[in-house]
């Protein structure tokens, strides 16, 4: 039996790049949907175009190829380089036009915020498509490790174990020169004194980055990616990462608003709940999270927003726990707002002076104290305050009104909650797991944030072609026209993403 007799390779071929791409092929798709897009609106940085000199490549050529990079596995700027050599789909994308690599990272580099820009306005077109309901979104985080490796992330516990070494070694050194005699071992003495310079070299070194925590205020540094912080992955398990965080829609689980912080979910809910309603452009909305985002001021901007919550409640800290059983646990007080009082399980009124007290704390808030003197005669005490010699006291935080609303709709809602896991968990297990985008190669917050979100797009485009099918998807995006409004303004009601500097930024980068 004769095996199959592969094409000659001296074989001439007739044949146009056009006819060896299939029409639904996803390259079609992303070419088209960049042709449609004004980039200068986008605020892509675009170079002046010049009589004389070697022409510029255009700007859509680049992102197009990013696209197909990041819908392919392939982020890095020599791979892609190299697929615009041998890639036929490449070909067909970029006219056989071969960037060098430096300029291909570059344009990733410069372009942070219009890369978010694209994500925004990609969202408007799933929108206008009909694939997002825009009423209910589940929010949720992953940690991507940030190129910072632990070893140079430093907190002021790790610089202090590192002088107190360096300490150490240096008296142990200065005992060895005096044990040695210089002129019997010349060689042993001086390999001691380079050991101590380099020693000295490293106390000096370990002492200003000492500084730069106490100027900063901040609890840790990293030195090779600045804005990286060691976070808690899972478990006990801490990385040096960013907490990429993502609203999903739960009609087709699309996202619908991302953005990358270098801090944990404690105060993440509000940024990313309202980024969802400004890129849905809706009136109110609905947000499911766990419970690592809940926390009282956080959901109270999210109700000054319009933004209903439903967020696992924590277990609610006693101020009396130690040795405070069940029975009288803080849960168990009956609070009426008309009279602003407390009504304990035996029937005692706990009242407040109306004193605003300030818990100063990396979540700060003020809080009110409620006792009562019936405590001193009460037979159950010692159920209700443990070991504790005074009476009962309750604290109230100015958010516990917005607490108590959340805490009501968790439980009324415990089917709707159920689903939040099936609508977003899935997206983070497919982008880490699947495509490998567990890490970044960039370094700095602001250019993390481009990067993932030209992650967001590409599985918004991957997700939509599979829900409409290829030919629905291009007749859609035919007949629609991008809407530019606000797109510098992304994140205009989220202070804490920085704004101003990323405009800063910009203006930069335009000057460059």
């Amino acid at each position: 039996m004769n095996y199959i007799v592969p094409g000659s390779r001296d074989q001439v071929f007739f044949s146009s790049l056009e006819e060896q791409i299939s029409s639904d092929n996803a390259v079609r798709f992303l070419d088209a949907f960049v042709e449609k897009l004004e980039l200068t609106q986008l605020h892509f940085v675009v170079k002046e175009i010049k009589e004389e000199g070697r022409p510029a490549y255009n700007p859509k050529l680049f992102l197009k190829l990013y696209i197909y990079g990041y819908l392919n596995g392939l982020r890095s700027s020599r791979r892609l380089e190299n697929e615009c050599k041998r890639n036929i789909e490449l070909h067909w994308l970029m006219g056989k036009l071969v960037p060098n690599y430096h300029s291909i990272a570059d344009f990733r580099k410069v372009n942070d915020i219009a890369l978010r820009n694209t994500f925004k306005l990609f969202v408007g077109f799933l929108k206008d498509a009909d694939l997002i309901g825009g009423k209910t979104v589940a929010i949720d985080g992953t940690k991507v490790r940030a190129n910072n490796s632990k070893k140079n992330n430093y907190s002021p516990k790790k610089i202090e174990r590192h002088l107190a070494y360096i300490e150490e070694k240096t008296n142990e050194y200065l005992r060895e020169l005096d044990a040695n005699d210089e002129s019997e071992s010349p060689v042993k003495i001086h390999q001691i004194k380079e050991k101590i310079v380099r020693l000295k070299e490293n106390k000096i070194r370990y002492e200003l980055l000492s500084q730069e925590l106490e100027a900063s205020g901040q609890t840790q540094v990293s030195t090779t990616d600045k804005d990286a912080r060691a976070l808690l992955v899972q478990g006990q398990v801490v990385e040096v990462s960013y907490n990429m965080q993502a609203a999903v829609d739960d009609k087709h689980k699309l996202v619908v608003a991302t953005h990358t912080i270098n801090r944990n979910d404690r105060n993440a809910l509000a940024d990313i709940a309202i980024e969802a309603k400004e890129n849905l452009e809706a009136e109110t909305l609905v947000a499911i999270s766990d419970k690592g985002y809940h926390n009282g001021r956080q959901l109270q901007e999210c109700k000054d927003q319009n933004i209903t919550t439903i967020c696992a409640q924590q277990v609610i800290v006693n101020s009396n726990e130690k040795g405070t059983t069940p029975e009288y646990l803080v849960t168990q007080f009956t609070y009426n707002k008309e009279e602003d009082t407390y009504t304990c399980p035996q029937g005692q009124t706990l009242k407040t002076q109306g004193t605003w007290h300030k818990k100063t704390s990396a979540n700060s808030y003020q809080f009110k104290k409620y006792r009562t003197p019936a405590c001193a005669g009460c037979a159950v005490k010692h159920l209700c305050t443990g070991k504790a010699k005074g009476g009962r006291e309750i604290d109230r935080s100015e958010f516990a009104e917005t607490v108590e609303e959340n805490s009501k709709r968790y439980k009324e809602n415990a089917a709707l909650y159920r689903k939040r896991q099936e609508i977003n968990e899935h997206i983070f297990g497919t982008i880490k797991r699947k495509w490998g985008y567990n890490h970044t190669n960039l370094k700095g917050l602001n250019k993390v944030n481009g990067e993932f979100a030209l992650i967001m797009t590409v599985y918004n485009m991957k997700r939509s072609i599979n829900i409409l099918g290829f030919e629905e998807l291009m007749a859609k995006l035919k007949n629609w026209q991008p809407n530019y409004k606000g797109m510098l303004c992304v994140f205009a009601k989220t202070r804490r993403l920085k704004l101003i500097s990323d405009i800063e930024l910009f203006t930069t980068n335009l000057a460059a």
